[in-house]
């Protein structure tokens, strides 16, 4: 009896030994370690975006003013033209005819001239002497001023003829890039039933983006741009931005534009007034015909509180963050939030300030209450440009 209360004895203290090893292993565990950021504290400019398209500084469609066979192309389809550049030849042969046939009508007309000139001459001094009747030397003035009208009314006819001769060459009107053509050796092209625009050339050094906004945003965007005064540059080059433009692939184009034009009216139908801005475009990436964003500063909150999106839960409208106070405890708060900036940023109005340590990555590993250990994340804004 007394060896079996022994063995219970040891085993009762061998169950306390374990049990308390297992308290301290536990006591022993390290706080787990999360990512945080510090709250960014800036001025954040305030943006609308608008859909937009390019056009050229210039687009001018390249047409034959003149009826005829398409001869020849003298240029490379997409590449650059210069001022003057002979691009397209119509087969001269019937103007070449036409103006022969104009010059040989004015040296008649010259021919008529000279004969009535020549009545004339000799009639005035008879008709002085009262050798011939006043109706005579009427009739010689008549038709000495007729044959001037003749000759005048045929080198005008000389003059068309070579003219539309001319037009026979069709020649680049500025430099700039050209497209493809919609003509080709042998097709009848000019001003006809087969009105076709040739080609289409455009200077791209400078583009033109049209966007359309609705009224209500009209003046709140417009009155900066139409201000300029100190305040506003000084805004502008704080926030360094004025008019940006985000392409098709999501990218910012690196280049800022300017407000060119502004429609003289609303548009009743839609409710919106077009603009125009103007972007400086030296590598000539941008081409006509592309849709792009156009974002606007409309406004710029002074010392503004940044997060990143992914540092806030939402739910039903409700944003909340989990904090991580100076004792390395986890708080968990709740905010309210404005609008995104750049995508992957909230704007916060009320619940955090600046400096507070947010979780950034971890959030599943922690609670309220507990400590952590906060490794600290450096971020900027400038990691998301678009």
């Amino acid at each position: 009896m007394k060896k079996h209360n022994l063995v219970i004895t040891f085993a009762l203290m061998l169950v306390a030994i374990v049990s308390g090893c297992k308290e301290k292993s536990v006591r022993q565990l390290p706080p787990p370690s999360v990512q945080v950021v510090q709250v960014i504290q800036q001025d954040i400019p305030v943006m609308e975006e608008f859909v937009g398209q390019t056009h050229g500084l210039f687009d001018i469609s390249i047409q034959a003013r003149v009826d005829g066979f398409l001869e020849g192309i003298h240029f490379e389809e997409g590449r650059r033209v210069r001022k003057g550049q002979l691009l397209y030849s119509i087969d001269p042969q019937p103007f070449e005819a036409k103006v022969a046939v104009s010059m040989g009508q004015l040296a008649e007309a010259n021919t008529m001239l000279v004969k009535a000139e020549s009545d004339f001459i000799r009639i005035k001094p008879l008709a002085e002497i009262n050798a011939v009747s006043q109706s005579d030397l009427d009739a010689a003035v008549a038709q000495r001023d007729a044959a001037g009208a003749a000759v005048d009314a045929a080198e005008a006819a000389v003059e068309s003829a070579k003219i539309e001769l001319g037009y026979t060459k069709i020649y680049s009107p500025i430099d700039g890039i050209i497209g493809k053509t919609e003509a080709y050796p042998g097709d009848y092209v000019g001003r006809g039933l087969t009105n076709v625009i040739l080609n289409e050339v455009s200077r791209i050094d400078t583009v033109l983006v049209n966007f359309h906004i609705p009224e209500e945003k009209y003046l709140e965007i417009v009155r900066p741009f139409l201000a300029g005064t100190d305040s506003v540059r000084i805004q502008r080059k704080q926030t360094n931005r004025g008019l940006t433009m985000i392409l098709a692939d999501g990218s910012l184009y690196p280049l800022e534009g300017k407000i060119e034009f502004i429609n003289r009216q609303v548009n009743a139908t839609t409710g919106t007034i077009l603009l125009q801005a103007s972007f400086p475009n030296p590598s000539l990436i941008l081409r006509p015909g592309q849709f792009a964003r156009v974002r606007v500063v409309i406004d710029v909150i002074s010392e503004g509180l940044l997060i990143p999106q992914r540092c806030a839960q939402e739910l039903q409208g409700i944003y909340n963050v989990y904090v991580v106070n100076d004792q390395d405890e986890v708080e968990f708060r709740e905010i309210e939030v404005g609008s995104t900036y750049q995508t992957s940023y909230l704007i916060v109005t009320s619940g955090l300030g600046p400096g507070d340590k947010i979780i950034y990555e971890g959030l599943q590993k922690v609670k309220s209450g507990i400590k952590v250990n906060p490794v600290l994340k450096d971020i900027s804004t400038s990691e998301s440009e678009n």
